[in-house]
Parts: C-alpha cells; sequence; structure tokens
C-alpha cells in the first residue's frame, strides 16, 4: 500500500532554506516511488491537512529548532499521525550536543573534552576570567558552536585565547548556550543510518574534507568547497571501528528513522563522536545522500520503505 505523504519543510529556524530543499527531495524522491505528497511547512494549517487525509504518514525534514527539539513529534504522537524519525525524548536529548555528548560518553564512546556555558553565566562572571578557565580546562586549538541547531552556524575554531571571545558571541547570536570542545585533529566523518522495525543499515562513512579546514555552513553549501568521499579513504579497520561506534550511539540515543552521526578519526585512529542529528539534509550536497549513493540505495526507495514501517505495515517475508 502506498501511503499519502505530508512532507513538513520550512519552519523558522537559520536552517529554513535548507529544510526547503531537503523537503523538495525527499517529496520528489516520494511521488517517484508512487506516493501522493503534500509539502507544507509547519503552519496552522498543518493539523487540518494531516486529519483531513485518511492513511496519512507524516515526513518532518525541519531542521533546527521545531523539527529538531521533540516537539513537533510530540504534537504527531498526540494527534496518533504516524511519523518517520525519532521520539520526543530522543529529539531532545540529541538537539543538546552538550548533553547528548555527556550520555554517549556513558556509552564507553570517545568523545572531546567539553564545556556548555549559558549567556548569562559567562556575562555575569566575566568573560576574561571565564576564557582562561575554558582554556585550562580544554586546552587549544578548541571548537565554540551552539549547543542547537545545525548546519554549523556560528561555528568558530579557535587557535589562539585572544579569539575565543569573539567566537562566543558569534555562537551567542545563534544560542544562548554555547558549547566549547577540545579541537580533535584527523579525518572527519558523517555516517548515516536508516533505522527501521527490522534493524539499522549504518551507511558507508562519507569523508569529508573542507579546503577552510572547518566544515562550516559555507563549506557545507558552497560548490567546490567541500571534498566528499564515500566510502571514506580511512582502513578497514577504522571504517569497522566507526560503524560500530555509530551504532552504539544510535541504541543508545534510539535513533530512528533516517539519522546522521559526525565523529574524527583521531591520530590514534579510534572514531571520536562530535554529534548526532535527527533529522540530517537531504540536499544535493547534504552527506547522508552520499552515503546512500554508497551503499547502491536508491532514496526514494529508502523513503518508501520509511513510510510504511511508520504506518505499521506488515513486513514482507
Amino acid at each position: 500500500m502506498k501511503h499519502p505523504v505530508v512532507v513538513l519543510a520550512g519552519g523558522l529556524s537559520h536552517q529554513r532554506d535548507i529544510s526547503l530543499k531537503s523537503g523538495r527531495t525527499v517529496a520528489q524522491a516520494l511521488r517517484g516511488a508512487g506516493h501522493q505528497v503534500t509539502e507544507t511547512d509547519v503552519d496552522a494549517d498543518l493539523v487540518p491537512i494531516l486529519l483531513a487525509t485518511p492513511g496519512v504518514v507524516a515526513f518532518p525534514m525541519l531542521h533546527g529548532g521545531v523539527g529538531e527539539d521533540g516537539a513537533l513529534p510530540e504534537v504527531l504522537r498526540m494527534l496518533d499521525i504516524p511519523y518517520i524519525g525519532s521520539g520526543p525524548a530522543t529529539c531532545r536529548v540529541s538537539f543538546d550536543k552538550s548533553i547528548a555528548t555527556r550520555i554517549v560518553a556513558g556509552a564507553s564512546v570517545a568523545t572531546p573534552r567539553q564545556a556548555a556555558l549559558p549567556h548569562d553565566i559567562f556575562r555575569e562572571l566575566g568573560a576574561a576570567e571565564v576564557v582562561k578557565g575554558l582554556i585550562r580546562r580544554i586546552g587549544l586549538p578548541l571548537i565554540v558552536k551552539p549547543a542547537h541547531g545545525g548546519s554549523s552556524l556560528g561555528v568558530t575554531k579557535v587557535t589562539d585565547a585572544a579569539g575565543l571571545p569573539q567566537a562566543m558571541a558569534t555562537a551567542y547570536a545563534y544560542d544562548d548556550t554555547v558549547v566549547i570542545e577540545q579541537f580533535i585533529s584527523g579525518t572527519e566523518l558523517a555516517i548515516g543510518m536508516i533505522t527501521t522495525r527490522e534493524g539499522t543499515e549504518v551507511l558507508p562513512a562519507v569523508e569529508i574534507r573542507p579546503a577552510s579546514g572547518v566544515y562550516d555552513y559555507a563549506s557545507m553549501y558552497t560548490a567546490g568547497e567541500t571534498r566528499l568521499t564515500a566510502p571514506a579513504d580511512i582502513t578497514e579497520a577504522q571504517a569497522d571501528a566507526a560503524t560500530e561506534m555509530a551504532r552504539t550511539v544510535q541504541q543508545t540515543l534510539d535513533l530512528n528513522g533516517i539519522s546522521r552521526v559526525d565523529a574524527i578519526v583521531d591520530e590514534h585512529g579510534r572514531p571520536v563522536f562530535l554529534e548526532a542529528g535527527v533529522a540530517p539534509g537531504m540536499t544535493g550536497t547534504s552527506l547522508v545522500p552520499v552515503g546512500m549513493r554508497a551503499a547502491g540505495l536508491d532514496l526514494g526507495e529508502v523513503c518508501s520503505r520509511l513510510v510504511s514501517d511508520a504506518a505499521g505495515d506488515a513486513v514482507d517475508g
């Protein structure tokens, strides 16, 4: 049965434009797989559309804010609308990079040294003393990023103490809480996963080599700024370790649907967890579609399978 699908894209986060592109990609893929698809934003028309469509399945393609903080899945569950993606609690945990890192570290996964500071405490205590403490604890170089959100907005690599206050100010422009973490040198990876009732398929790791040295917003969405290689140019042992790490993160955070784990293979050859995404981008330059192609998967078939799984259709065989 080809269920009707409502693809949700847009929203009011800083990643609205990327969300719209992701939604368009998924909607086209689903139409190609034979589904009736409605594309809509998160507005007053959404609930009436969902309730007026018998057998509907929601396919959220919202990035940041309401798309990843657990609010939307909570509403969809309340309305008894099946949807693709992780549950509300998983979304809330994964959306906060500092909390997700601590939970994953508890599962014996390697993580960077890290601290998280709300803007109020940073301002009240005085930047000078806080900066000294951060550098003593974490060391240089380090990465400063908003605790919530994606697309590497507000992310800065800091190589000296003088640059830390401005990096903090940049990140605070996107979020009230900022994560400061150890910069890990090595091979940067994005590992996509597809999780259904049948289990989790871990996609080949995508190696990320940004020309600037930091995978920021411009590197993500500017053609030619980043070289993506899938499968990643790493040893078989490192690839196996990255896959196993991704599986551990998936089980620990209970990721579902399409998800992604970002990591770096450090100088010792071990994968170090950076963050997990419950709503990864699906644009022409996004990482998960690259991993799907490397695995020989068709996006339309994958999305259709996820719709069937969310609807609770019987599993063939």
